[in-house]
């Protein structure tokens, strides 16, 4: 079996793809998946440098999501059998040819849905829907922004978003990336890159401000987010992709009545599985009824995994970017 492999943190480029001799047992609880493709992911970065709150032992192997085929089932599992399409959400371990994942950490994928779309589809999706459906409670007629709408999280929460009936500001750091999410919804775009947003997004509420904003950017435009947001907004804090680990000034939390909320979906499917299963279940439907399609910028082998992830660190990525296996 070949696997993509951190022996020490760093960059990406310290990623090895080596050769594995592994004849493991299949724990009674968890079932063995033949991968096809896996989907990448800022934390995937984070991980690999050290920088992510988890940090597995040397040697592991990043990735937090896969789609496979079940090849084995352990003798306590009970909703999945050998043969079936799944979806695996991952704490690590992804990036390579073959997996153990928990029955808890699995879910059975449409047959309809195709095996790159699989692998980019449940945890940027469900993230945005638990984020804002669950924690920010999120309602029809609310104005929403999204930071980061260029990348396949961001773009997740618009399209969310608009099924849950918001108006959507979408931001993000060029005029491409602002067309992206445009076309993937949302009903104002703002590059945030030619200066200050505040102004703008008072015009366009009428002076009311946003209700809830989903920020996977954090620093200065967090900062930015606590002057436009509306009375009683909620700021749900995704990440901190521009490095910053803000301070939040309580005084306009006190003065507006908002509420910051944290956010992390890993915790969720650990601690509340039932929560993520109903979110990818209402995912699905949507995704069938085409109110959801990730957005793949390109499709790399399992062996360039450092290059996809240099990509995305270096912020070439529009959406997803996937790695396929041998299997697919």
């Amino acid at each position: 079996m070949q696997a993509v492999l951190c022996h020490q943190f760093g960059n990406p480029n310290v990623l090895r793809y080596e050769h594995l001799n592994t004849k493991d047992a299949c724990p009674a609880n968890a079932v063995r998946i033949e991968v096809h493709t896996v989907g990448v992911n800022f934390a995937d970065i984070l991980m690999v440098s050290g920088e992510y709150q988890r940090k597995p032992p040397f040697p592991f192997s990043p990735g937090l999501e896969a789609f496979g085929v079940v090849i084995e089932c352990g003798s306590a599992v009970s909703r999945a059998q050998v043969g079936d399409r799944v979806i695996a959400m991952l704490d690590h371990g992804a990036m390579r040819e073959e997996l153990f994942a928990l029955e808890r950490d699995i879910v059975i994928c449409p047959p309809a849905m195709d095996a790159v779309t699989a692998a980019a589809f449940a945890s940027v999706y469900s993230t945005a829907d638990v984020a804002l459906r669950h924690r920010a409670k999120l309602q029809g007629g609310d104005w929403l922004m999204v930071h980061g709408a260029g990348s396949g999280v961001g773009l997740a929460a618009v399209e969310v978003g608009k099924v849950l009936g918001a108006t959507v500001i979408a931001t993000a750091g060029s005029d491409e990336k602002c067309a992206l999410a445009r076309a993937r919804g949302a009903d104002y775009t703002l590059n945030y890159s030619t200066g200050p947003i505040r102004d703008q997004i008072l015009e366009w509420t009428d002076g009311k401000g946003v209700d809830v904003v989903f920020d996977p950017v954090g620093g200065d435009l967090f900062k930015e987010s606590l002057r436009c947001i509306a009375w009683e907004g909620r700021l749900v804090i995704i990440g901190f992709a521009a490095g910053d680990r803000q301070k939040i000034p309580a005084n306009i939390l006190l003065v507006k009545n908002a509420t910051a909320i944290g956010f992390a979906w890993t915790s969720y499917r650990r601690t509340q599985p039932g929560i993520i299963y109903d979110s990818v279940d209402r995912l699905f439907q949507a995704w069938a009824e085409g109110q959801l399609q990730p957005t793949i910028s390109r499709t790399l082998p399992l062996q360039e995994a450092s290059q996809a992830m240099t990509l995305l660190q270096q912020r070439k990525v529009r959406g997803k970017i996937v790695l396929a296996t041998d299997k697919m």
